[in-house]
C-alpha cells in the first residue's frame, strides 16, 4: 500500500514542472508585463539571446554587432500555464510582419523571435505560427523567426522590471513607441 501511495504522489508531481520559454519581441521592457501578471509564470527576466558573444552588455547588443536580440526568459509552471498559451500571448505583443525591428526600435537586435528549447516547443511554435497565418489577422507575411535556443544572458539590473521601477518613463516610452496603438488596431 505504501508503494502505491508513493507512486501516486510521484505521478502527481511529475505532471507539473518548472519550464522555460524564450521570446524576443523588441524592447524587453515591453515584454515583461504581459507575462509577469499571468498565473503560473514564476519569473520573467530581460536579457539577450541568440548571439555569439558571451555575457554582452546593453551597449554591445544595442550596437547590433553581437547578433543577440533583446529577449525575455520566462520560467513557468506548466500545470498552470502551457507553452501554447505563452505563445498566444507572445503573438499579441508584437508586429510579426516587421523584419526590421519592433515599432520605434530598429535593427536586428529588436526583431522578433521564438527560441525553442526542444522539439516539442518547436512543434508548438510552428503550429501557433500556422494558426496565426490562417487567422488572416495580418495582410503582410509573418516574418518572426522560430529558431533553436542557443543562449540567454540576463540584462543589467537596471533593465529588470523597468516598467515598475520607472513607471513614468516606461509609460512615456511605450505610448510613443506606437506599440499599443498597433496592437489595439489588430487585437481590439
Amino acid at each position: 500500500m505504501k508503494k502505491i501511495i508513493l507512486f501516486f504522489m510521484i505521478s502527481i508531481f511529475s505532471f507539473s514542472a518548472e519550464k522555460e520559454a524564450y521570446f524576443a519581441g523588441g524592447c524587453f521592457w515591453c515584454m515583461e508585463p504581459p507575462f509577469e501578471t499571468l498565473a503560473g509564470v514564476l519569473s520573467v527576466t530581460s536579457g539577450y539571446s541568440g548571439g555569439d558573444i558571451e555575457k554582452p552588455s546593453y551597449k554591445e547588443v544595442a550596437s547590433g554587432k553581437t547578433k543577440h536580440r533583446e529577449a525575455v526568459k520566462i520560467i513557468y509552471e506548466d500545470s498552470v500555464v502551457t507553452y501554447p498559451e505563452l505563445l498566444e500571448i507572445f503573438w499579441k505583443q508584437i508586429d510579426p510582419t516587421d523584419p526590421g525591428g519592433q515599432f520605434v526600435d530598429r535593427g536586428f537586435q529588436y526583431s522578433s523571435a521564438i527560441f525553442y528549447a526542444n522539439e516539442e516547443q518547436k512543434s508548438q511554435a510552428l503550429k501557433s505560427l500556422e494558426n496565426l497565418e490562417n487567422s488572416k489577422k495580418f495582410e503582410k507575411k509573418i516574418v518572426t523567426d522560430i529558431v533553436k535556443f542557443k543562449n540567454f544572458y540576463p540584462a543589467e539590473e537596471y533593465h529588470q522590471d523597468y516598467y515598475k521601477k520607472n513607471k513614468l518613463r516606461y509609460k512615456f516610452y511605450r505610448y510613443n513607441s506606437g506599440r499599443d496603438k498597433f496592437l489595439n488596431s489588430i487585437w481590439k
